[in-house]
């Protein structure tokens, strides 16, 4: 009976637990709600397990069938990466590399990878987005680029798979005239309060209700990273900053370096490559991410 189970099947199952309705699956299948409700019937007396409890309005997973929603996962997720590798081996090397990179990591890495890629990968046309949070994310999801390096936005969305690649160090500054310069050694959250907080601010809604690093009620929030250091320089607030970017203003004065409570010392931003599970990157995305900082050596990037 196992041997019979089917991939219809299976999708059919995932759609029904994350729509929350057979009929709500239907319509996303585009399959009528009695064909959807006769194939998890079929699927659960082939695997001898109930997958849903139909007592209540609405189907509830089981916790058997919790448990098997992960292994159908993986292997719907399996065939999809299997029939995309399949594709990328059939139509060979990508005419065009659509990268979407966070505007947090460092150009200098990027420029360097942009530069491999010109001299590997020649007849690839490269396209480069910088955004923020999930601007980032958003394009890989929507298929616009092929990969995205993610930093500001940490959460990876089920579609995606992830690569680690760097970690970027983080300092928290003001500019000299501002008040929270004058004072030394740890200031308080509640002093810190009592200021307006520079942030970065989306312009997509996938973090919308999330907070990352403010400590403020009082904020100004820009949509460019530039605007956010311009406004740090003429003491209009203060702000986490990647250090690199800063750099040359605290080695000048233009900056000065902070210490808040409730905040690590040493601040970092893991930045991950990330990719839809169903497209994975093809040759020149793969160099591209080794390139930036992600796992080295053929076995470790085979996987992708």
């Amino acid at each position: 009976m196992l041997d019979g189970v089917t991939l219809d099947q299976l999708r059919t199952f995932i759609a029904a637990a994350d729509s929350g309705s057979f009929s709500a699956a239907g319509r996303k299948l585009r399959r009528a709600q009695s064909v959807v409700s006769q194939t998890l019937a079929n699927l659960e007396a082939q695997l001898r397990v109930k997958l849903f409890d139909r007592s209540s309005r609405y189907p509830q997973l089981t916790d058997e069938g919790r448990s098997l929603l992960v292994d159908a996962r993986a292997i719907a997720d399996g065939i999809d990466g299997l029939k995309a590798r399949a594709r990328a081996l059939h139509e060979g090397l990508e005419p065009e590399l659509s990268v979407a990179v966070d505007v947090m990591y460092p150009l200098d890495r990027l420029t360097a990878a942009a530069s491999y890629s010109r001299k590997t990968f020649p007849h690839t046309a490269l396209r480069v987005y910088v955004e923020a949070l999930g601007g980032v994310i958003k394009p890989v999801l929507d298929g616009t680029c092929n990969i995205g390096v993610i930093g500001s936005l940490p959460i990876v969305p089920d579609d995606l798979a992830s690569l680690p690649l760097i970690d970027v160090p983080f300092v928290t500054v003001v500019a000299p005239s501002h008040e929270l310069a004058t004072r030394r050694g740890m200031i308080a959250t509640a002093v810190v309060a009592k200021h307006v907080q520079l942030v970065l601010t989306d312009r997509t809604e996938l973090s919308a209700g999330r907070e990352y690093s403010v400590l403020s009620p009082l904020t100004w929030r820009l949509a460019d990273l530039g605007a956010k250091h311009a406004f740090l320089r003429a003491g209009l607030g203060w702000g986490h900053m990647p250090l690199h970017i800063v750099r040359a203003d605290l080695d000048s004065g233009t900056l000065v370096k902070i210490r808040v409570a409730d905040t690590p010392r040493s601040m970092v931003m893991p930045m991950k490559a990330v990719y839809r599970k169903d497209t994975p990157p093809g040759p020149a995305a793969r160099a591209f991410i080794a390139e930036l900082g992600g796992p080295s050596g053929p076995d470790a990037l085979a996987r992708v």
